[in-house]
């Protein structure tokens, strides 16, 4: 969603949340709050309510709903499922402009900082290193609320197919690998336009062994 919605459009309990914000905050808030219910309302068959915060700061589903909210610059957006087909999901988006100075060797591995260098230079339609960020953005709002463990941007390498639109994230602790079998390899997608950097990924339900 391009653009914002009145602060006064929050649920009082809402409101709540970000009545000590700053009032940039408070817009951001509200608007991706405004995103997230009409997306939960389009499940159909949820009672309509607040939205508030796990202690953590992310968005509290309600029960049977999983989902996620990313708001930027001029933009802001949510993306839900139920819990019946898909375990968790992330979206995140970012100006599409470069990473500040330093940031790229701070949040890559050394394989991803020479491919964010061979895609800048081979496709220099988009900010390769932002569009790495976002990646690992999306896929950690997947895997927290999932699993409950920290992931640190180091844990996770980012491959991105710089033609089809789409990334794989390969957690790489060994430790969270045995812990989390079904959360370790995940595919999402990515899009760049308007001036924006969007990215999401999807976990799909598996059946029991």
């Amino acid at each position: 969603m391009f653009g914002d919605v009145p602060v006064g459009s929050l649920h009082p309990e809402e409101a709540a949340l970000v009545r000590d914000s700053v009032e940039t905050r408070r817009q951001e808030f509200a608007t991706g709050r405004h995103c997230a219910r009409r997306a939960v309302a389009a499940l159909g068959g949820i009672p309509a309510g607040p939205l508030l915060a796990t202690p953590q700061g992310a968005p509290r589903w309600p029960a049977g709903v999983c989902g996620a909210i990313t708001h930027c610059a001029g933009y802001r957006a949510a993306a839900v499922a139920r819990t019946s087909g898909i375990t968790a999901l992330g979206i995140d988006a970012e100006p599409d402009v470069p990473l500040p100075e330093g940031v790229l060797e701070a949040v890559a591995l050394p394989a991803e900082q020479v491919q964010v260098k061979q895609h800048a230079a081979r496709y220099p339609t988009a900010n390769w290193d932002k569009l790495l960020f976002s990646a690992k953005e999306s896929i950690y709002k997947a895997w927290f609320p999932a699993t409950s463990r920290p992931l640190g941007f180091e844990h996770v390498l980012i491959d991105v197919d710089p033609v089809r639109g789409t990334f794989h994230g390969r957690v790489l602790p060994s430790t969270l690998r045995a812990a989390e079998p079904s959360m370790c390899d995940l595919d999402g997608r990515w899009a760049v336009g308007h001036g924006i950097v969007i990215t999401s990924v999807v976990v799909e339900r598996r059946p029991p062994a």
